[in-house]
């Protein structure tokens, strides 16, 4: 791109901060849970209108909109979650959440002020690029919902590049990572229901003791993560939630444990949910009682491709410097649902750093009560929405 587009871009992008920090702030205000984004998507709605953008529901509470450029070309799909989650906000703000129990603590707010920034940016620069932006606001990424209904609703169909960002509390803002491989692993979800046989708890020889199965089932299924994988495949077995009986005189007769996988390797997924459930039948039917296994299958692994990251690497070493881009980030066991737009189309996401270490909200983890944000990473993740696209269609 010719420095005069360049330089003309990037001042559009800095006369708009308030703008998109003031729509920030709105969004931060008014959290929504996951699938239930409904006056989330009606905002959205509306700022698309003031840019002169048709848009399409996709499901009930997703969005989406296209720019076309001054003519047919590459596809690119820009993506932006959109879900709150169910924590009451204690960080004392301006901008606190008005929805008790309902707060932005992962950085979703800020992602979707700054989509809408890029969509305002390049709605007015449709002659610097050919082919066409595709904007996706995605509804209910905390529970590895959205993301499959503009996969499987053709949204990305034609597509050639896809891209994403997410804030992150554990880099410093100005920095960004674009790292190529695994990013974030698979999340499974899974729930074991042993039935046995109640009796009072003075004649066990009567009874079948759920609540010792499902015990002795999670410690097996905990082993998994030192016994399965080679030393180079992380593996996260969780079980968080375990329940059981009626009372302290009685041997329940039912016992159910949640929890999680979390792994970077398809093959490894599937090998370790075979184990869990044959450590489920066989410890329960060795003790007399039965197991019944349910899975969810939330997100695949979130792999960045090669080719979409080595060019995004060199597009933010433009915009903020080479020494600014992290390219070795050590992936995460969390999970993030973009992972389904990079399995359709070749794609990469970005983790923007809004860490200020002279501002403790800054530096929480993601999820906690006190969560936020230097709000100067709604800027860069503006710019590398916007630089994303025009380099890709240029």
């Amino acid at each position: 791109m010719e420095n005069a587009h360049f330089e003309r871009i990037c001042r559009e992008i800095d006369s708009d901060r308030q703008y998109i920090i003031d729509l920030r702030r709105y969004f931060h205000s008014h959290p929504e849970l996951s699938a239930k984004e409904y006056g989330t998507a009606e905002k959205i709605e509306r700022e698309l209108d003031i840019i002169g953008l048709p848009h399409t529901r996709v499901g009930e509470t997703g969005v989406f909109a296209e720019i076309k450029g001054n003519d047919d070309g590459k596809i690119i799909v820009l993506r932006a979650d959109t879900d709150a989650l169910p924590v009451n906000e204690e960080h004392e703000c301006a901008y606190k959440s008005q929805n008790a129990g309902v707060m932005h603590a992962c950085g979703h707010d800020a992602h979707t002020a700054a989509l809408i920034g890029a969509a305002r940016v390049l709605s007015k620069n449709r002659d610097l690029f050919f082919g066409t932006v595709r904007l996706c606001f995605q509804q209910g990424e905390e529970i590895g919902y959205g993301a499959r209904l503009f996969v499987d609703g053709g949204y990305l169909d034609g597509g050639t590049r896809t891209f994403g960002v997410h804030l992150a509390s554990y880099i410093d803002v100005g920095k960004v990572s674009v790292t190529p491989g695994p990013n974030n692993a698979s999340v499974d979800w899974f729930k074991i229901t042993v039935h046995g046989v109640g009796a009072h708890i003075s004649e066990p020889q009567n009874g079948v003791d759920a609540a010792y199965i499902i015990s002795k089932i999670s410690a097996k299924a905990k082993e998994l993560c030192k016994k399965t994988a080679s030393p180079v495949d992380d593996i996260l077995v969780g079980i968080g939630k375990i329940t059981a009986g009626t009372a302290y005189n009685v041997i329940a007769d039912k016992a159910v444990a949640e929890g999680t996988v979390r792994v970077y390797s398809p093959k490894v997924r599937q090998k370790v949910q075979k184990k869990i459930n044959d450590i489920a039948n066989s410890t329960a039917e060795k003790y007399g009682g039965r197991a019944d296994i349910e899975w969810r299958d939330f997100t695949s692994p979130l792999i960045n491709d090669e080719k979409a990251s080595s060019d995004m690497q060199k597009c933010t070493a433009a915009l903020f410097g080479k020494e600014n881009v992290i390219t070795d980030l050590a992936p995460r066991l969390a999970g993030d649902d973009f992972a389904e737009f990079v399995i359709k189309v070749p794609g990469t996401y970005a983790y923007v750093g809004s860490r200020n270490k002279d501002v403790p909200e800054t530096c929480v983890s993601h999820h906690n009560s006190h969560f936020d944000i230097d709000e100067r990473c709604i800027d860069i993740a503006v710019k590398l929405y916007v630089f994303s696209a025009l380099d890709h269609l240029k």
